[in-house]
């Protein structure tokens, strides 16, 4: 699976406008359905927010991969971005998330969702592409960031 093959350019948002964990997932889902993703904005943002109080998608280096499951998608659309500031997220490794990753998925499509996040966080462990991430002040540097990085 290439990340690329899904996230599209116009899907890719920086800086993020939301200051918070609630305001970021709405934006980016609003991104998602404004871009035509999504069949049902609610039911998506519904389901994000379910999937985030089970557990925190702060999952470390500073990504966040906030997901759900929901009707409300027709196959897996995936959205980025990174906030103007670091944004408290309650991570797991209790550091601020500066660069955030949603994906939304049918339920009746479980391995594409599972290969995408799989996917996101091998990524994350290369420090070559956190730098990229790291100094990418527009959308099509992080897209470019992504695609350069982004092997079968």
């Amino acid at each position: 699976m290439l990340l690329t093959d899904v996230l599209t350019l116009e899907r890719v948002r920086v800086p993020l406008q939301a200051t918070d964990k609630p305001s970021v997932i709405t934006e980016m889902v609003d991104l998602l359905h404004a871009t035509g993703g999504l069949t049902d904005r609610d039911a998506a943002l519904n389901a994000v927010f379910a999937r985030e109080k089970d557990r925190t998608t702060g999952i470390g280096y500073g990504l966040a991969i906030p997901h759900g499951k929901t009707t409300g998608a027709k196959q897996l659309v995936m959205a980025a971005g990174k906030p103007a500031n670091p944004l408290e997220y309650q991570s797991l490794d209790n550091r601020p998330v500066t660069f955030i990753v949603m994906l939304v998925s049918p339920p009746d499509k479980p391995a594409e969702h599972m290969q995408a996040l799989a996917k996101i966080a091998r990524l994350m462990n290369i420090e070559e592409f956190r730098s990229k991430i790291r100094l990418a002040s527009t959308p099509e540097a992080l897209y470019a960031a992504i695609r350069e990085h982004d092997t079968p």
